[in-house]
């Protein structure tokens, strides 16, 4: 490829040897001879591979900037225009780079000339050189005189905008937000809303992601200066360039690519500061709800993780009238897998809201999760109990989630008293050793003689993961004789959950420096300690007999949906 780029094409070139191979490096040495630099860099700018290609371009740009205006016309103009004229099209995609630095100190004759070439490469007939002058156009534009934009620059966005080529367009519409830059709102509004709104409808969505990850950037048109312009231009102005951008809006919540939904919940939010309280709730609420009920989960996530922007244009008040109840809404679909989505996001929403609001209007939904019937939202339940408890403290949990988690001991369903032990697990170190040792240990203590085999080998699992959290004294004088106990039931897994929760607490206790006998630390002959349960029905069997059991899988969760467990009733 180096024949290709100019000077190491001559057959026989090399010497006397014949190997034409060696001719682009004899070039290459004698030009780096030279004091001159710049002949040696213009031909690495037309090499084929790209990372020497734009180095090339870039040593050149550096360059440009040592120039006086008259060496910079006699010398690097003449260079811009050998690359820009190239039989080659790797020296055209160079040339695309080194408008915009030789043009602001050009007399007015040559930054025609210098206009006309960038035109020329606009339309070549190489896809890879039009997509090197989309990607410099909004640099170009930006050094350009304004007269010069609106009637050369704009007319070369909207013929890119509608290339052929996908990359091409998306490349337009990228710089559509430097060119947006330079127009009058008048000027935006006639010349980049079209091109804007049909870049919005693309058929790829490529180009559409590109319209929604620069929406935010796109305020400029007809809003960038909306403080300002209030009193100065008129008021149905305002609102119809607000509308527009809720009609772009709205073309690219109905998307059909997730890429594109995604790239537009990451930045349509902070729209709200820039328009206001009313032209939010008016124009913005709508797309808000549309894309917190998409099936996309990142962008319910995007939404979500962004709603205090919404909250200090509108207040609390109004966003719990508009957004809450549709999240309300997905927290209780009948699909699983929403609600458990809508779980996963309750700890950054609850940080969004603040802790009274969190109270008055979304506590009472945690807590329903955790009695919901798929065993794999009351588990994100119980998770997500532990993270508030971290994100509030633990006098907010002490108050408002202890209680409350408590009283499901009593539960006539035995998993809902499986999911008080479950919580006091996860929320035992987030709560500290006075909670857990005063409120919790107690309830726990207590279950040891449910009627239900599966809560009473819960309930010597769950003296095993607090008991780390627990004092001495709690660990030998109630702790111990309850797991001694739960070694000698009836039910074979309930007295082997109970003798290994008592080889923990006796480690725990030597660590203490509290002397523990052998005979604490019985082992069970026959049980294979790589056992793993699943919730069994109540009377499926109590131990007498050979039985195998098997823990939850990811297929009996999904099935939970449509086939409850059984309650047992106590």
């Amino acid at each position: 490829m180096a024949g290709a780029a100019g000077p190491g094409a001559g057959p026989g070139a090399a010497g006397g040897d014949g190997d034409d191979s060696l001719y682009p490096i004899a070039v290459l040495i004698d030009e780096l001879r030279n004091e001159d630099v710049q002949p040696p860099l213009e031909s690495l700018a037309t090499v084929e591979e790209t990372v020497v290609r734009d180095k090339a371009v870039e040593s050149l740009r550096q360059i440009s900037q040592e120039h006086t205006p008259v060496a910079l016309e006699a010398h690097f103009v003449p260079l811009v225009k050998r690359l820009a004229s190239g039989d080659w099209f790797t020296s055209r995609t160079s040339a695309c780079g080194l408008f915009s630095v030789c043009y602001p100190r050009a007399s007015n004759a040559v930054k025609a000339e210098i206009r006309q070439h960038f035109r020329s490469l606009c339309s070549d007939d190489t896809p890879m050189v039009r997509r090197a002058a989309a990607s410099k156009l909004g640099e170009f534009a930006k050094v350009l005189e304004l007269d010069s934009v609106k009637t050369e620059i704009v007319p070369l966005f909207t013929n890119l905008a509608s290339d052929e080529q996908d990359s091409v367009r998306l490349l337009a519409v990228e710089a559509c937000v430097s060119i947006a830059q330079l127009l009058s709102q008048d000027d935006l509004e006639a010349l980049v809303m079209p091109t804007l709104r049909q870049a919005a409808e693309d058929k790829s969505w490529r180009v559409r992601y590109m319209v929604a990850d620069k929406f935010s950037e796109v305020k400029c048109i007809g809003i960038s200066g909306i403080e300002n312009l209030k009193g100065i231009c008129p008021a149905d102005f305002l609102l119809d360039t607000t509308i527009n951008l809720s009609i772009l809006g709205l073309e690219l919540v109905s998307d059909t690519n997730q890429h594109v939904k995604s790239a537009l919940a990451s930045v349509i939010m902070g729209l709200s500061t820039i328009l206001g309280k009313e032209n939010t709730i008016e124009h913005l609420l709508p797309l808000f709800l549309a894309q917190l009920k998409d099936e996309c989960p990142e962008v319910r996530l995007n939404i979500i993780s962004n709603l205090d922007c919404v909250n200090e244009v509108i207040g609390i008040r109004q966003l719990s009238q508009s957004l809450l109840p549709a999240i309300v809404e997905l927290a209780e679909d009948a699909k699983w897998r929403v609600r458990l989505a809508i779980i996963e996001y309750m700890p950054l929403l609850a940080g969004q809201l603040g802790v009274e609001f969190f109270d008055e209007k979304l506590n009472s939904l945690c807590m329903a999760w955790l009695v919901d019937h798929v065993y794999a939202i009351r588990e994100a339940a119980t998770n997500n109990l532990m993270k508030l408890v971290q994100k509030f403290g633990t006098e907010w949990a002490q108050n408002t989630i202890v209680p409350r988690v408590l009283v499901m001991a009593n539960d006539p369903n035995y998993l809902h008293r499986m999911t008080t032990l479950f919580c006091i697990n996860a929320l035992s170190e987030a709560c500290g050793k006075e909670i857990t040792t005063k409120q919790m240990l107690p309830i726990v203590l207590k279950m040891a003689g449910d009627q239900v085999a599966n809560v009473r080998f819960n309930v010597a699992k769950s003296l095993q993961k607090i008991g780390p959290i627990l004092d001495t004294n709690a660990l030998q004088g109630e702790v111990k004789p309850v797991l001694q106990k739960l070694g000698q039931d009836e039910d074979m897994d309930v007295k082997y959950f109970a003798q290994e929760a008592i080889s923990v607490v006796a480690q725990r206790l030597r660590k203490l420096d509290f002397p523990v006998k052998d005979s604490e630390e019985p082992s069970i002959p026959g049980v294979d300690k790589n056992l793993f349960l699943r919730p069994r029905v109540p009377g499926e069997n109590t131990g007498k007999g050979p039985h195998v059991n098997t823990r939850d899988t990811l297929a009996q969760l999904e099935t939970a949906e449509l086939m409850h467990f059984p309650q047992s009733r106590e």
